[in-house]
C-alpha cells in the first residue's frame, strides 16, 4: 500500500507484539517507527501502545520508559493515541489479576477484572456492537469478526458525560460469557480490547479508520 504522509511510533516499552503492530500500520499506510524515545513518541500524528502480558508488569514496564508520561503529555495537547489489548486496558483506572490490585494511566474509570466465562482465555474470533455512529468501526459490517486473546476485561463502563458541549465517549461492547468494553473513541485516546493486527481485513480497515483521523 502506498504510503500517507501519517506517522505513527508504536511504543516499545517491551510488553507488546511490537513486530507485528508495525507491520499493520505500514500495511494500513503509515509510516511507522518502533520506539521509546520521548521526542519522537511526541513528535508522531499517532502514537500506538501495545500490550501483552499481565496488566502490572505492563503498567511497570510503561512507567520505567516514561510511557505514562508520554501519554498524559500527548493527551493532554490533544494528540492521537490508540491502545490495544492490555495497552487498552492500562488506560483505566486499575486491575485485579489473582487478588492483586495495580494503579493503571486512570484515563478512564474502570476496574479490569477477570472475565467471567465457562471458558478462559476468550481466544479467537467474536463479533463485536459498535454505536452507529463510530468512526472506527466506519465502513465495517456489524457482523466483522475480530480476535481477542484476554481473559480479563472491563465489565462496567463507569465515566458519565456530565458536560454538554464534551462529545460523549463512544463505547464499543462484546460478549464471551458476559458483556464487555472491546473498543472505545474518546476525542484523542482510542482503544480496542482486540487485535486489529490480527483481525485481517477488517482489523486493516479499522487502523485506516484510525490513521485517517490524524
Amino acid at each position: 500500500m502506498e504510503l500517507s504522509n501519517k506517522s505513527v511510533v508504536v511504543l516499545d516499552y517491551g510488553f507488546g507484539n511490537v513486530r507485528s503492530a508495525e507491520r499493520a500500520l505500514a500495511h494500513a499506510g503509515a509510516q511507522v517507527e518502533i520506539t521509546r524515545d520521548y521526542d519522537r513518541a511526541m513528535a508522531a500524528d499517532g502514537l500506538l501502545v501495545p500490550g501483552v502480558g499481565a496488566f502490572a508488569a505492563c503498567m511497570k514496564g510503561l512507567r520505567a520508559a516514561r510511557g505514562d508520561w508520554i501519554v498524559g503529555r500527548r493527551l493532554s495537547g490533544g494528540r492521537p493515541v490508540m491502545g490495544i489489548c492490555v495497552g487498552m486496558q492500562i488506560l483505566f483506572g486499575r486491575g485485579i489479576e489473582h487478588g492483586v490490585e495495580a494503579e493503571g494511566l486512570d484515563e478512564w474509570p474502570g476496574t479490569v477484572e477477570p472475565l467471567r466465562a465457562p471458558v478462559v482465555p476468550h481466544m479467537g474470533w467474536n463479533t463485536v456492537e459498535a454505536p452507529g455512529d463510530s468512526r472506527l468501526f466506519a465502513g465495517l459490517d456489524a457482523g466483522e469478526r475480530y480476535y481477542f486473546v484476554h481473559s480479563y476485561a472491563v465489565r462496567t463502563w463507569e465515566l458519565e458525560a456530565t458536560n454538554p458541549h464534551i462529545p460523549a465517549p463512544k463505547v464499543t461492547w462484546s460478549t464471551h460469557g458476559e458483556p464487555f468494553v472491546a473498543a472505545v473513541e474518546n476525542g484523542p485516546l482510542w482503544a480496542t480490547q482486540f487485535h486489529p493486527e490480527k483481525s485481517g481485513d477488517a482489523g486493516a480497515r479499522l487502523l485506516r479508520n484510525w490513521l485517517d483521523t490524524l
